[in-house]
């Protein structure tokens, strides 16, 4: 006989807004009686298009450890709940909804079937806004720090990302460019939790650069034209390594304000018709392990 799976504590009902609700237009504002209307009393909830499904196991208890408040809902496959026992826990303590579903209904509510087994309906982190004021801070960790210049594919976004934080890099700074991606249920899928372990700037990236040079580091740049091989690179200060678009790799003029431009030479590249470059997320996480490991 099976037994059917039942969550410790009180359980909340279960709700229409077990899915990411759609977004809906209504009138706003106090009703005649001076009372705030339905509208205007949701308008001071989290909109439902501020929320992001975090989808696998290790991306969910990673945001559990490092910010949990952020999470609205949490559902998950039966097979996971020992797993989530602290999570759940959690949830009930706080009185927000949590449950254990099928793997089609989690399908649907992740939007994929590529969830893991448990999704976590969340508010992202957003990227904060750049400070030249920090980065004297960030020199003095002795820790590469990330710039992309124009990542324009999510789940090369969360790749990168994931390896970053695996290296331990603490900062990355996100061009203020409309090539750039941002954190998305892509992105945090594909991260593993990285996005939790990083914190996220965006920055018209002239600034940026010039801010990380006064401060000590030194700008590294990638290309496929002419640059140093990476077996080469020598560096006594701390490297911001900027990373390019997947097409056009990084811009030419913030090619110019770096130090030196770095490439990994490859076994075809000079071939007709050889492989000449990297996937981008393929290339930093190479980059990072020489980088980190010297």
């Amino acid at each position: 006989m099976r037994r059917r799976f039942s969550p410790p504590g009180p359980v909340p009902p279960r709700r229409r807004a077990d899915r990411i609700p759609r977004a809906g237009v209504a009138a706003a504002g106090p009703t005649a009686s001076g009372r705030k209307s339905p509208a205007a009393r949701s308008r001071e909830r989290p909109h439902e298009r501020d929320f992001v499904p975090v989808c696998g196991l290790p991306a969910v208890q990673a945001l559990f450890a490092r910010d949990p408040a952020r999470v609205e809902r949490l559902f998950f496959e039966p097979r996971f709940a020992a797993a989530l026992a602290g999570a759940r826990r959690l949830m009930a303590r706080t009185r927000r909804p949590y449950r254990a579903v099928a793997p089609d209904e989690l399908a649907r509510i992740a939007g994929t079937v590529r969830h893991g087994g448990v999704v976590a309906v969340a508010r992202p982190r957003p990227p904060l806004p750049f400070d030249p004021g920090m980065v004297s801070g960030w020199a003095r960790e002795n820790r590469p720090i990330l710039v992309l210049d124009g990542i324009g594919n999510p789940h090369n976004l969360g790749a990168i990302l994931r390896s970053a934080a695996y290296f331990g890099v603490a900062h990355a700074i996100l061009a203020e460019r409309p090539e750039q991606a941002l954190p998305s249920a892509s992105s945090y899928r594909v991260a593993e939790g990285a996005l939790e372990h990083l914190l996220l700037y965006r920055a018209t990236l002239p600034e940026a650069i010039e801010a990380l040079r006064r401060s000590g580091f030194r700008a590294v740049g990638t290309s496929l034209g002419r640059a140093v091989p990476l077996a080469d690179l020598r560096s006594e200060k701390p490297v911001a390594l900027v990373l390019g678009n997947e097409e056009h790799g990084v811009e030419p003029a913030t090619l110019a304000l770096c130090d030196v431009a770095v490439t990994i030479p490859g076994a075809t590249m000079s071939e007709a018709g050889g492989v000449q470059s990297l996937n981008v997320a393929a290339a930093a996480a190479i980059l990072l392990y020489v980088l980190t490991s010297r």
